[in-house]
């Protein structure tokens, strides 16, 4: 179970800085073919879309996520965590996620996200 813990840790960690440098190739290599997410506008987005959106240059800086909590249930695990970043005006602002994981073929790949600001 702590390799798990610690697998998941660093793929939160790689999400979250995948978020922040637009690097749809990292995403490309963590979510599984049936991802999907729930953007803060209330938009649903497939894996295709995702990857489209996060080609686009962000206009956030310091992206940091903090409260992590990290549930494994078998081969299925939930992340909750809270962000805290700079919006392009210099706002400090915060928000939250929760992303789901799921082993797959013995790796573990995001396979649903919710976000909101």
């Amino acid at each position: 179970m702590s390799g798990d813990l610690d697998q998941l840790t660093a793929l939160n960690r790689d999400y979250v800085a995948s978020v922040q440098n637009c690097d749809v190739r990292r995403f490309d290599e963590i979510l599984a073919a049936e991802f999907y997410c729930s953007n803060p506008d209330k938009t649903l987005v497939d894996r295709a879309a995702f990857l489209k959106q996060t080609a686009v240059p962000v206009t956030i800086r310091n992206l940091r996520e903090y409260d992590v909590k990290i549930r494994i249930l078998g081969d299925f695990a939930i992340i909750h965590a809270a962000t805290s970043y700079t919006t392009a005006d210099g706002t400090q602002a915060n928000g939250r996620y929760t992303d789901c994981w799921a082993r797959q073929n013995g790796k573990w790949l995001a396979v649903s996200a919710h976000v909101s600001r």
